[in-house]
């Protein structure tokens, strides 16, 4: 029987909350067996940019990484945003590890192509190096990601963190039993966006189209949930939306993804 293996994937509005940060990291300390997380750091990325007076360029909710942008993604991302979470699991008892998907090699990626618009240096992931990641949670090291990988030619990449954190479960699939966790502000997918109760508890294919058809699920949840369904499909056994509190032992408000 394979051992379970949890995967975790938060957003800006986790990261750049220090109280949600903190929560957040108190509750995933205290999930048993072994785990690994995925963080972005695209509106902290955005402000310190700002700052340093370069402007972040956005095409559909994708960010245009230039040379520059990237410089700012790196240290951002594999910085301050990762070391700090790093410290954080360490004061919490939680032997963690910041990586980066060159670190190890762990992550392998190819620049996207150009196609109608160039993404500059945002990374398509090609194989995830899952020996690697073994042994890392075999010396009981907890892996925190975040979203750069490389091109095994000395190139960083900017890479979506879903699309890690999906990647990631897809590769270690094969040695554990795998749940993906999609942390986000809501408490999971919703059948009113104005109701914070009104979740989908269950989502599989059928009812998927449904609510495509009626136009409940929409916009940024799309992309979100194509990811989901591709994971699934890849062999992960199990994916979950939902807030912070999806990850406590008795929770029963978020979303459960399955075939």
């Amino acid at each position: 029987m394979k051992k379970k293996l949890s995967i975790i994937k938060i957003g800006g509005n986790i990261l750049e909350n220090e109280e949600e940060l903190h929560t957040f990291l108190d509750v995933f300390s205290a999930m048993e067996g072994p785990k690994i997380l995925v963080h972005g750091g695209g509106k902290m990325a955005t402000q310190i940019a700002a700052k340093l007076g370069i402007e972040s360029k956005m095409i559909g909710g994708r960010r245009i990484t230039d040379t520059e942008e990237l410089k700012v993604i790196t240290m951002v991302y594999g910085g301050l945003a990762n070391k700090n979470i790093v410290a954080q699991l360490q004061a919490r008892g939680t032997n963690a590890i910041g990586l980066s998907g060159a670190d190890g090699n762990t992550i392998r990626a190819v620049k996207r192509p150009v196609k109608e618009i160039d993404y500059g240096f945002a990374g398509d992931v090609e194989e995830v190096n899952t020996l690697a990641i073994y042994q890392l949670l075999q010396a009981e090291f907890t892996p925190v990601f975040c979203a750069i990988t490389h091109d095994m030619h000395g190139q960083l990449l900017n890479t979506n963190a879903d699309t890690i954190a999906s990647e990631v479960a897809i590769g270690m699939s094969d040695a554990f039993e795998t749940t993906l966790y999609y942390c986000f502000e809501k408490k999971g997918v919703l059948l009113d966006i104005t109701n914070e109760d009104s979740v989908v508890k269950h989502l599989e294919p059928g009812n998927y189209q449904e609510l495509l058809e009626k136009k409940i699920i929409a916009d940024g949840m799309l992309p979100k949930l194509e990811n989901c369904f591709y994971a699934l499909h890849k062999n992960v056994g199990k994916v979950c939306i939902g807030d912070i509190s999806m990850l406590a032992p008795k929770a029963t408000l978020y979303t459960t993804i399955t075939l």
